[in-house]
């Protein structure tokens, strides 16, 4: 029989809708009945491609015994947290404040009042590793509510308590300066992996936002090693097994140091920005590798993850049925020397081992391997090559896929515009920037719909019951500002003006200071506020970006404000975590360098507007038109210079003289030597 989750519209949660266990959705009815029957909730985050949930699931929320044990002494209440990030985030703070870890899926017990007591992550079936075993939280929990419920409240206080008194009153004074933006750089150099590219050990996360930073960085000073760790990092991850060298796309992490075996699940946010990330490494330096991991990412999300309604969906999951049928992690994906034999004949399978690393031992598990390019095959025949690969997609294809949850993000959904429409932009394929057209249309006219405030999801074309969050407001502004650069269509310019509006009046606090939920939202334990940026820019530092590219658009005085009362947290926190603030340091290069202004009086995707757009000046903006009618304030007072296509450049309300040629243009975009 069905439990309550049948009736919602999240994939991970209708993934739990046949569990024994009586789950809740998040929701006051569910506190409610804790209350009522004097028992503790226990809360249960997840999302749906997260492989150790699916384990935790099976192995405790799918067994009768344990399921009867958590119906008789808890009310269980099951989030996803790429729905309710706030909720997400309010208790992985309160996870890692008290075991100094956190991670999915989390289980967290609460008071009937929303006050945590105890916590973890995955607990397994038996004890084991000095971990105690699901069953046995469960007796613990439920005897210390019984027999030392004062106990059990004052710890629930002292928690609730600790998290009130960590709030960011503001995130420093003033914004970050050359010395904050050096010290970062030095920080990242010394965190830098000189031998396999990236930063830190194991496990390694692909880095973008801090990538993008270097690039910005390079662009602005010139700085070679700026731009010698970014592309030695873009190179090392496109030649591993992080990146899907069938397929297209990236993992979301790897599990060693070399990028060689990764955590097998595809997200759109990874991709996304990783996409941008090759398009404005070819930008800076024209590789033809960065072109062609820039283009294989974009074809990857709009084949794999596109949804019937033009947005994208969310991820595929790490797991899938084997030959055996088996569900484990990477089926999909690995490759044995008898599995390249069978495909493509003994000579073919031999010179594909050697290119894609397929080794007779194994770098995966059962002796499969993860296809890579080691690079030690020597010089190889580009049509061979493509030949043998286009002949394993094919048969890869056959297998049984990873699951995908098709729920639609509105933030990552607002970097894949983001990145669909530069580069397409940038390469020729006006097919990608149609593909950003249509998700930006599907954001507006449901998740914005009647409402005028933004939804989290949506899925099958129907907006989901949860507000956008400050990342969601950030990174769709981010998107459509993007979107107008590159169609000179005036009116994503101001779709973004309506949500950066929404930010100044519903998500800032005094000093600059933002928060992550908007004043009128669900009060949770504590008002979560997080300005690091993790897998994707934290809704602050989106939020920066979107409002100062918004005020280099417009002039407007309190955007321009807003965005450097955000950026405080950036002087404060890039000296000292720069990795962890990758994205809020890229638009305090943004701030450093103006942004500078490009007015394109011309045809849009004429010489000029292109060259406009693959200038390389840090966050600089882009508007593109001609005649009267042009949609942009920039292009008021702009007219053509002897009839020809005309470009104006300005920044910090200093002007040069108007230009029409293409070569001068990218000169005064090209970084430190254009002034």
């Amino acid at each position: 029989m069905a439990n309550r989750l049948a009736q919602t519209s999240s994939p991970y949660l209708l993934q739990h809708a046949d569990n024994p266990v009586d789950w809740w959705p998040w929701s006051p009815e569910a506190f409610e009945e804790a209350r009522r029957r004097d028992v503790p909730v226990l809360l249960s985050v997840g999302y749906a491609s997260c492989h150790w949930c699916h384990v935790m699931a099976h192995e405790s929320f799918e067994d009768d015994a344990t399921a009867a044990y958590m119906n008789e002494h808890f009310v269980s209440v099951k989030v996803d947290r790429e729905e309710r990030p706030d909720v997400d985030a309010v208790y992985m703070e309160a996870v890692q404040a008290a075991t100094g870890h956190g991670g999915w899926p989390m289980t967290v017990f609460l008071t009937a009042d929303g006050e945590p007591f105890y916590f973890g992550t995955y607990f397994p079936p038996e004890a084991r590793h000095g971990s105690p075993s699901f069953r046995q939280v469960l007796e613990g929990v439920a005897a210390a509510w019984k027999d030392r419920r004062d106990e059990v409240a004052e710890v629930a206080g002292r928690i609730v308590a600790d998290l009130a008194g960590r709030s960011l009153v503001h995130g420093g004074d003033g914004v970050p300066g050359e010395s904050e933006v050096a010290q970062a750089l030095l920080g990242l150099t010394r965190e830098y992996d000189e031998q396999h590219g990236g930063f830190g050990g194991a496990p390694k996360f692909p880095p973008s936002m801090a990538v993008e930073f270097l690039l910005r960085h390079y662009a602005r000073t010139g700085s070679e090693g700026a731009l010698q760790m970014a592309a030695d990092t873009c190179a090392a991850m496109a030649r591993g097994g992080i990146y899907d060298q069938l397929g297209g796309g990236f993992a979301r992490y790897s599990v060693d140091r070399e990028w060689i075996v990764p955590h097998f699940e595809k997200m759109l946010y990874d991709n996304a920005l990783l996409c941008r990330v090759y398009a404005h490494l070819w930008r800076a330096t024209g590789s033809d590798e960065a072109r062609r991991i820039a283009l294989e990412t974009a074809d990857f999300m709009v084949r794999e993850l596109r949804t019937a309604e033009g947005g994208f969906a969310s991820a595929l999951d790490a797991d899938s049925e084997d030959a055996d049928g088996r569900h484990v992690e990477g089926a999909y994906y690995v490759w044995t020397p008898a599995q390249l034999r069978e495909v493509l004949g003994e000579a073919d399978a031999a010179f594909a081992a050697a290119y894609y690393g397929v080794t007779e031992d194994g770098t995966f598990e059962e002796g499969a391997s993860v296809l890579r390019l080691p690079g030690d095959a020597g010089p190889v025949d580009a049509d061979r090559v493509a030949d043998l690969r286009a002949r394993l997609l094919a048969a890869r294809e056959q297998r049984p896929r990873p699951g995908r949850d098709d729920k639609v993000v509105a933030a990552w959904n607002g970097l894949a515009v983001a990145a669909l429409a530069e580069t397409g932009a940038y390469f020729d394929r006006p097919d990608l920037v149609e593909r950003a057209t249509e998700a930006a249309d599907l954001l507006v006219r449901v998740h914005l719909g009647e409402v005028a405030r933004l939804t989290r999801t949506s899925k099958d074309g129907r907006a989901g019951d949860n507000a956008g969050v400050l990342e969601d407001y950030g990174d769709v502004a981010e998107g459509f500002l993007a979107l107008a650069a590159v169609t000179g269509e005036g009116a994503w310019l101001e779709f973004a003006g309506f949500l950066l509006d929404i930010v100044l009046e519903q998500f800032t606090g005094e000093g600059g200071q933002l928060y992550d939920t908007a004043h009128d939202a669900e009060q949770l334990i504590r008002r979560p506020q997080d300005p690091t940026d993790s897998a994707t820019p934290s809704g602050w530092t989106a939020a920066a970006g979107a409002l100062l590219s918004y005020a280099a658009y417009t002039g407007s005085e309190p955007h321009r404000t807003a965005a450097e009362g955000a950026l405080g947290v950036v002087k404060a926190l890039g000296p000292r975590v720069p990795r962890f603030v990758g994205w809020g340091l890229a638009v305090a290069e943004a701030l450093l360098d103006g942004p500078r202004e490009v007015a394109v009086a011309g045809p849009v995707g004429g010489e000029l507007h292109r060259t406009a757009l693959l200038g390389r000046a840090p966050g600089a903006v882009v508007a593109a038109g001609e005649g009267p009618g042009a949609e942009f304030p920039l292009l008021v007072d702009r007219p053509l210079v002897g009839g020809q296509p005309t470009a104006y450049v300005c920044r910090h309300f200093v002007c040069s003289a108007p230009t029409t040629n293409a070569g001068e243009l990218a000169a005064a975009l090209a970084g430190p030597a254009g002034g």
